[in-house]
């Protein structure tokens, strides 16, 4: 489902639905996929709230997007505003999965949004930040694919229909750069001055009043949900069980409904 292929901002796009009093939609996907994994939602969320405006981007270093000099979070979420306001949306709601997630974050702390959705997205690192540090001459040596496969290994894609499935084996380019770029802050930050920057974006969130929604595939740890709700009293918190790390693509039409009911 593709209205227009377009470039806005310098990243790919696929652009749907037209400008209304409905809040527009923007949606990102995760680390080494492209905007191809939100064809299911985007056929739902057309089907449940038809014409609706939304725009699916590759992120820089992704799909039909082109290679930028930094891919750390604050950086990519200015180059995202760069293409909002290329395609005149005001005030979107920001969807992202994965990595997708943390940076649609990081745009609401920055940027005028009118809702989050983050789909699967910790915010704070715990073991798989030590597994990427302990990793790290891996990373950076020939073998750097392992350590990724060793991950997806972990993300239920087992548990997905055929088709998602395949969509998650092929729709992906793992390359050593985008590993190494998007995980950067990872390599070079303590745990606690990762934290203490989270901390600093949610709390602009809070002040700034905006919805936020957190959807995971499975129920987050106790400890997890007690911090997302201190920092963010308001947090909706769902959980589309079945897909693992892919929520979005084992409950599309649920995940459908949450972006519809955003901002409104």
């Amino acid at each position: 489902m593709r209205d227009a292929q377009r470039r806005f901002g310098g990243l790919a796009a696929d652009s749907h639905g037209v400008d209304d009093h409905r809040p527009p939609v923007v949606l990102v996907h995760g680390l080494t996929y492209d905007r191809s994994q939100w064809g299911p939602t985007l056929r739902e969320l057309a089907a449940l709230d038809p014409g609706r405006r939304a725009l699916a981007l590759d992120l820089p270093g992704h799909g039909g997007s082109p290679a930028f000099d930094s891919y750390r979070t604050d950086d990519v979420a200015d180059v995202l505003h760069g293409a909002v306001t290329d395609a005149g949306l005001d005030r979107p709601v920001m969807v992202g999965h994965s990595i997708g997630g943390a940076i649609v974050s990081a745009y609401a702390a920055r940027h005028p949004t009118r809702g989050v959705v983050n789909v699967d997205q910790r915010l704070l690192l715990g073991p798989f930040g030590d597994l990427v540090r302990r990793n790290e001459p891996v990373l950076r040596g020939p073998d750097h694919l392992a350590l990724w496969e060793t991950l997806l290994a972990g993300m239920g894609v087992d548990q997905l229909d055929p088709a998602a499935q395949e969509l998650v084996r092929t729709a992906t380019t793992v390359r050593q750069d985008l590993l190494l770029g998007y995980w950067d802050e990872i390599l070079t930050a303590t745990d606690e001055a990762f934290t203490a920057q989270w901390v600093r974006r949610l709390e602009r969130i809070r002040a700034s009043g905006v919805p936020y929604h957190y959807v995971a595939g499975k129920e987050p740890s106790a400890a997890y949900r007690e911090w997302l709700e201190s920092m963010l009293p308001g947090v909706s918190v769902h959980v589309l069980p079945g897909g693992g790390h892919f929520p979005h693509l084992a409950e599309p039409a649920a995940l459908a409904r949450i972006i519809a009911g955003v901002g409104r």
